[in-house]
């Protein structure tokens, strides 16, 4: 089981600051997925800023949304702060 999402900031360049329930937070890069169906529309940056938290993931007002699984997968972890929570 994956964690789920506590909080997701945007962030320039189509990039998202994500918490995850389990301590762990990290990056992600949307811009590899902005040609894709729906996710066509977050190029907008008004529309991208519009991120939120949404049963254990994250969701646009837009209509677009994430697996949770995904998210958590293709996040660039920011290790230094799970290390920092452990010393």
């Amino acid at each position: 089981m994956y964690p789920s999402v506590l909080a997701v900031f945007p962030r320039d360049h189509y990039l998202l600051e994500i918490t995850f329930s389990n301590g762990e937070s990290g990056i992600l890069d949307m811009k590899p997925y902005l040609d894709f169906g729906i996710f066509n529309r977050l190029k907008d940056c008004q529309s991208f800023e519009k991120v939120s938290v949404a049963f254990d993931t994250i969701e646009w007002e837009s209509g677009a949304d994430l697996d949770p699984e995904f998210v958590y997968e293709k996040c660039q972890k920011n290790w230094s702060n799970t290390i920092l929570k452990v010393l």
